[in-house]
C-alpha cells in the first residue's frame, strides 16, 4: 500500500515582479530562501511545476539550509497536438509541435536526473500538468502520456502521478491511471461560478467523482484555491476577495484534515507574470501572500489555528 507523507501542502512558484519563466528570468537562491522561511512554519510539503533552474534552485536551497520540506516535483509538458477547443487559442505549426515533443523528452530527462539527485527531498514525481483536459493550450494525447510515465518509472524510485482537472479522470484517463501510483486532481469551484456557500460541497463532489471510480488508487488534490481579485475574465469579480479565500481555505483544510486527504493549496504567492497584462487578471491573484510577500487575510486569520498542524 502506497504511503504518502502527511502534513500541510502548498504549490510554490516564486516568480516576483519582473521575473518570468517564459523569459527565463528566475528567482535567485536568496529570494527562494526568503520565501521558504515564510512558508516553513506552516507548510511541510511543496509542489513544484517543472524542472527549470527555478525548481533546481529550490531543491538546492532546501538541501543546503537543511529545511524541513519534501517536494512533489513536476515535469511541464508542452503541446504535442493542436487543441481547437481551447477558448484562448492553441494552434501551432507542425514544426512547433515537433519541437515541443523534443523539449518534452528533454524535460522528462531533467525530471529523472533531479529525482536521482535529490531522493531525500523529492517524495513524488508528477509527469505533466493539465495536458489532457478539453480546454488546455498544451494538449498531449493519452498514449504519449503513458509513454512518458513509463520512461520515468523505469529510472526512478519515487511514486509517480499526473496532475489534471477532475473531469478527464472520469473517462479519458482510465488507461493512464493503471500506470500511476496515485491520482492527482484539481478542483476550482470559483472557476465554475460556484458561490462560497456551495464551494466545499462542490469540491467534495469533484473529489468523490474520481475516488469512487478508483477505490484501489490513492487520490490527492494537487490544486484547490480561491482567487482574491478578478477583472471578470472567467471569474465574476464579486466572487473574489480575501474574505472569500479565507472562508474557502478554512473549510477545505478542515475537511481534508479530517478525511486524511493530502491537499496542495494553490498557491503560496501571487504571480504578476501570469495571464494578460491587466493587473486584475485572476490568474495573478491566487496566493496566500501578495507578490511583495505580504500575508493575506487567510494567513493572518488561520495561521495559528489551522496551518501549524
Amino acid at each position: 500500500m502506497l504511503k504518502l507523507p502527511a502534513g500541510r501542502a502548498i504549490c510554490y512558484s516564486g516568480y516576483r515582479d519582473g521575473q518570468n519563466p517564459g523569459e527565463k528570468i528566475y528567482p535567485s537562491k536568496v529570494e527562494i530562501y526568503e520565501d521558504l522561511l515564510l512558508l516553513q512554519p506552516h507548510w511541510r510539503l511543496l509542489r513544484l511545476y517543472d524542472c527549470s533552474p527555478h525548481a533546481e534552485r529550490v531543491l538546492e536551497v532546501i538541501r543546503t539550509n537543511g529545511l524541513d520540506f519534501q517536494v512533489m516535483l513536476g515535469a511541464y509538458v508542452g503541446a504535442e497536438m493542436n487543441n481547437f477547443g481551447c477558448p484562448w487559442g492553441a494552434t501551432y505549426s507542425e514544426d512547433q509541435l515537433e519541437a515541443n515533443g523534443l523539449e518534452n523528452d528533454a524535460e522528462i530527462e531533467r525530471l529523472i536526473v533531479l529525482a536521482q539527485k535529490f531522493p531525500d527531498i523529492i517524495f513524488s514525481l508528477a509527469v505533466g500538468n493539465e495536458a489532457t483536459v478539453d480546454w488546455t493550450d498544451h494538449f498531449v494525447p493519452v498514449h504519449r502520456m503513458i509513454e512518458l510515465v513509463r520512461r520515468v518509472k523505469a529510472r526512478t524510485r519515487q511514486p509517480i502521478t499526473f496532475c489534471e482537472n477532475y473531469v478527464p479522470w472520469q473517462h479519458k484517463l482510465r488507461d493512464l491511471v493503471a500506470e500511476l501510483d496515485f491520482i492527482s486532481l484539481h478542483t476550482y469551484p470559483v472557476w465554475e461560478y460556484k458561490h462560497i456557500h456551495e464551494a466545499l460541497d462542490y469540491t467534495r463532489d469533484n473529489y468523490d467523482s474520481v475516488a469512487q471510480l478508483y477505490p484501489n488508487k490513492p487520490v490527492v488534490i494537487t490544486e484547490a484555491g480561491w482567487a482574491t481579485n478578478s477583472n471578470g475574465r472567467g471569474i465574476q469579480p464579486h466572487n473574489t476577495s480575501q474574505d472569500l479565500q479565507d472562508i474557502y481555505l478554512r473549510d477545505l483544510l478542515r475537511w481534508t484534515d479530517e478525511s486524511g486527504i493530502l491537499c496542495f493549496v494553490f498557491e503560496a504567492f501571487d504571480e504578476s507574470w501570469k495571464g494578460s497584462p491587466d493587473p486584475m487578471e485572476p490568474e495573478k491573484h491566487w496566493g496566500l501572500f501578495t507578490v511583495d510577500r505580504k500575508p493575506k487575510k487567510c494567513m493572518q486569520a488561520f495561521a495559528s489555528e489551522l496551518v501549524e498542524g
